[in-house]
């Protein structure tokens, strides 16, 4: 199977593993334990960014997103593939679950896909949008995590 066949196939599996609300072990697993994880932003006061290692990480960043955030929207819009690498443009709309305030952003995730495994992950979002919403824009203390 050529190399842009293999990466679409693993981008795809990966938006329907986090689309059917699939364990946050089964969408790590789509990941190499090297993985090279960074989400930018606001890392003090927003808990699920900021950078990851190893599937335990991923799969630690996917329990995160789902304690303090509610999905509304998520929208792919296109997915470019050229090789192992990936980007998919799209929307998204999410509700803070501790302040009920609204992210609304647009976003691209950059993949790089090597032995059928994704070994660089990046999502670039409207970072401050996603603090000011948390509220740490705002209170300038850090959420606790437990």
């Amino acid at each position: 199977m050529p190399t842009s066949d293999i990466t679409r196939e693993i981008v795809n599996r990966y938006f329907e593993r986090v689309a059917s609300g699939a364990e946050p072990e089964a969408i790590a697993a789509l990941f190499s334990e090297k993985i090279d994880w960074d989400i930018a932003g606001d890392v003090a006061h927003v808990p699920w960014i900021g950078k990851r290692k190893g599937r335990a990480g991923v799969a630690g960043f996917f329990r995160d997103l789902r304690q303090w955030i509610e999905p509304v929207r998520f929208e792919v819009r296109s997915t470019v593939v050229h090789d192992e690498e990936a980007v998919a443009l799209g929307e998204l709309v999410s509700r803070v679950k501790s302040t009920g305030r609204t992210i609304e952003s647009a976003f691209a995730i950059s993949f790089t896909i090597r032995d059928a495994l994704i070994v660089r992950y990046r999502l670039l979002e409207d970072s401050f949008a996603v603090a000011q919403a948390v509220g740490g824009a705002h209170k300038g203390t850090r959420i606790p995590t437990s």
